[in-house]
């Protein structure tokens, strides 16, 4: 069973200006984050020239390292003290997002994209851990929900930036928006070491990695980084979609980050709000998967010889059950992993779950753009009976996992 080991010890409570630094440092490098996401794929097609195969190739083995990399940068936030090595991770992929600039064959693109999988895996371990150590259990999902809100503003202006990348469509346009990322990161690794220091936790008996071991634990996150397939669709097949499959104009892609961010910007807190312990938590995901259905669904109608203007409203339409279903998705999943997961080993807990992502980013990009833009409506559909299917596991899978 996973759970807290008899006496341990909560953290305090959320220290004086803990939050909003934080809150500050999620928001330095999600600005730039916001417009790598909207310009990286054709950036790396449109001006270094690789095509769409390479492309998910390169995507693929560079998360597949990230998820390998996120358990044991994990437990080394565990045992080094997660802030020093979020700072050092922050530094680390501000330095692959820069050296994207010099890439000009697939060798070296795979290369850094290894380099960038990993380190943002490991951040987001880092991170994690350090909100665990500075924020009581009872506090964390609301506070992971206002940084996640806090994530989503900053992904808004970003996605707004990379519009009018997209929209100049010329190099320097997109290198501005690269060097813009690795500020960014430089930024936040700055604003982290403002928060106090944590001391790293004391060895734990049993496994090095015991998450690896616990196989409840091991089901949750399994089923989570199904759901999570969600994450290469508006970076990656999205875009695609609509340039290869409807009549839509490509700066649409722009908007529909604008509409995702803004929806969890306003909305992701009160949504987290619901989520009071692990049943809420299963409850939250099952109709995440439904929703996420209800997505695929309309994204397959846009595809149907729609006139431009109706296939671009279609699109955006599409969006609201996609951006709820994450809200919900995100609520549920933050509470599970934080309430399944040993509090003396929350780093390479977090790292673990959060390998989930790196995964659905692995092989995301080559398997959606494979079934999605090769089978078109049906395509979309299998994709989204697999989110329901999915979001309806999580539940007995949770309940199994509940400490006593």
């Amino acid at each position: 069973m996973s759970g807290a080991p008899s006496g341990a010890t909560a953290p305090p409570a959320v220290p004086a200006g803990v939050e909003r630094t934080l809150t500050l440092a999620q928001l330095a490098n999600s600005v730039g984050d916001g417009g790598y996401l909207v310009t990286s794929a054709l950036y790396f097609n449109h001006v270094i020239g690789l095509p769409p195969t390479q492309i998910g190739l390169g995507l693929t083995l560079g998360w597949a390292v990230g998820a390998l990399a996120g358990v044991p940068l994990g437990h080394l936030a565990d045992r080094r003290g997660p802030r020093g090595v979020a700072v050092l991770l922050a530094v680390a992929t501000a330095t692959a997002v820069g050296s994207f600039v010099f890439v000009r064959s697939f060798g070296l693109f795979l290369v850094v994209a290894c380099l960038y999988g990993a380190a943002q895996t490991g951040l987001s371990a880092a991170r994690q851990a350090l909100l665990a150590a500075l924020v009581e259990p009872a506090r964390r999902t609301r506070v992971r929900a206002a940084l996640q809100a806090t994530l989503n503003g900053g992904l808004a202006a970003g996605a707004g930036l990379g519009g009018l990348a997209l929209h100049a469509g010329t190099r320097e346009a997109y290198l501005a928006v690269f060097a813009v990322d690795v500020a960014g990161f430089l930024l936040a690794g700055l604003v982290l070491l403002r928060l106090p220091a944590v001391t790293s936790a004391p060895a734990a008996t049993g496994p090095r990695l015991a998450v690896l071991r616990d196989r409840s634990y091991v089901l949750v996150t399994l089923i989570n980084t199904v759901l999570l397939g969600y994450l290469p669709l508006l970076s990656v097949v999205v875009p695609l979609w609509i340039t290869l499959r409807t009549p839509a104009p490509a700066w649409l892609v722009s908007a529909l980050f604008v509409v995702n961010t803004a929806g969890v910007l306003l909305f992701q807190v009160r949504v987290a709000r619901r989520v009071r312990g692990l049943p809420d938590a299963a409850r939250s995901v099952r109709r995440a998967g439904a929703l996420m259905l209800l997505a695929c669904a309309a994204f397959a109608v846009s595809g149907a010889g729609l006139p431009a203007w109706l296939a671009g409203a279609v699109i955006v339409a599409a969006v609201v059950p996609q951006v709820l279903a994450e809200m919900l998705l995100a609520a549920g999943s933050w509470e599970i992993s934080f309430g399944l997961a040993s509090e003396g080993r929350q780093g390479q807990y977090q790292g673990f779950f959060g390998s989930g992502a790196a995964v659905a980013r692995a092989l995301g990009p080559a398997s959606l753009t494979t079934v999605i833009i090769g089978w078109g409506a049906a395509g979309w559909l299998v994709v989204g009976v697999v989110f329901l299917v999915a979001g309806a596991a999580m539940a007995p899978a949770v309940r199994r996992a509940r400490p006593t």
